[in-house]
Order: structure tokens, then C-alpha cells, then sequence
């Protein structure tokens, strides 16, 4: 696995950034660059969580994790489980096994009216370019949405 690292910086306070990262009607906004997402489950700390969208043949496919820890407005912390795949979960195939185990981080840091956001995660090597091209502007997205909302 190669660890991935990706930062923003926001004209928003800490609580802006959060809710719009973290809200499900934002949250399907901003991850648009990875393709048409959203999560089913909570942020809690402990808590599995489905993040999930139509796959290319119009099935349900995504990814499952744990929140490994969730301290508000500072970090969440996921561990990747399995896949879903046709709507199942799949933590054995092949594919399955380039996720299982994998990790993805927010740190959030604030100061008054601004915060940095600061992305980490693990990825097969399969998947970089894909993570290098759709970071960028996901981020974009959450600045230009987290700025509007305060």
C-alpha cells in the first residue's frame, strides 16, 4: 500500500468544514468527483459505515468501513473491510483484498476563520492516478461549499 496525502486550506471555521464534509446531502456534493456517492451508517466512533454508489452496469457497488475514531471537529479515522459488490459485501476476493485493511484520515486544524483539512490514505498502487485526479477537486468542491455556508 502507498500512503496518500492530500490538504486544504479553508476561509471557514472548524464547525463549517466538518458539517459540510460530514452531512449527507454535502457530503454527495463534494465526493461528486469520485462519481456518484453517499454513505449509509454514522460518523460514531465504532460504527460501520457504507459508502456506496451505482456501479458502470447500474448495480449497487462501494465500499465498507469502520470508524476507527471520531474526535468532532479534529478527526475521523476509517479502516476499510470489504466491498460491495452487485450489492454484496465482498472482504475475500482479490479485489476485496487491495481495500481490506486499508486506512483514510481527516485532520482537521483550525485558527479563528480558517481551517486546513488534511487527507490520508492508504491505496494499491492500481489506484493512485485515480486518487492523484479526483482529490484535487473533491477538495475544491468542499472549500468553495464550506466557504459559502459561513
Amino acid at each position: 500500500m502507498e500512503k496518500l496525502r492530500y490538504s486544504v486550506t479553508v476561509n471557514a471555521p472548524v464547525q463549517a468544514v466538518w458539517a459540510t464534509m460530514l452531512e449527507p446531502a454535502s457530503y454527495r456534493e463534494w465526493t461528486k468527483a469520485f462519481g456518484d456517492s453517499s454513505y449509509e451508517g454514522d460518523w460514531n466512533q465504532g460504527s460501520d459505515m457504507r459508502f456506496v454508489g451505482p456501479d458502470g452496469d447500474g448495480s449497487t457497488g462501494g465500499l465498507i468501513a469502520t470508524v476507527e475514531e471520531n474526535r468532532p471537529q479534529e478527526l475521523i479515522s476509517l479502516r476499510y473491510t470489504g466491498l460491495i459488490v452487485n450489492g454484496e459485501v465482498d472482504a475475500s476476493s482479490e479485489a476485496a483484498k487491495a481495500f481490506v485493511g486499508a486506512h483514510e484520515r481527516y485532520a482537521f486544524s483550525g485558527s479563528g476563520e480558517s481551517t486546513t483539512v488534511d487527507v490520508e490514505l492508504d491505496s494499491d498502487e492500481q489506484f493512485v492516478s485515480m486518487f492523484d485526479e479526483a482529490w484535487p477537486p473533491a477538495l475544491a468542491k468542499l472549500k468553495e461549499m464550506a466557504e459559502a455556508r459561513s
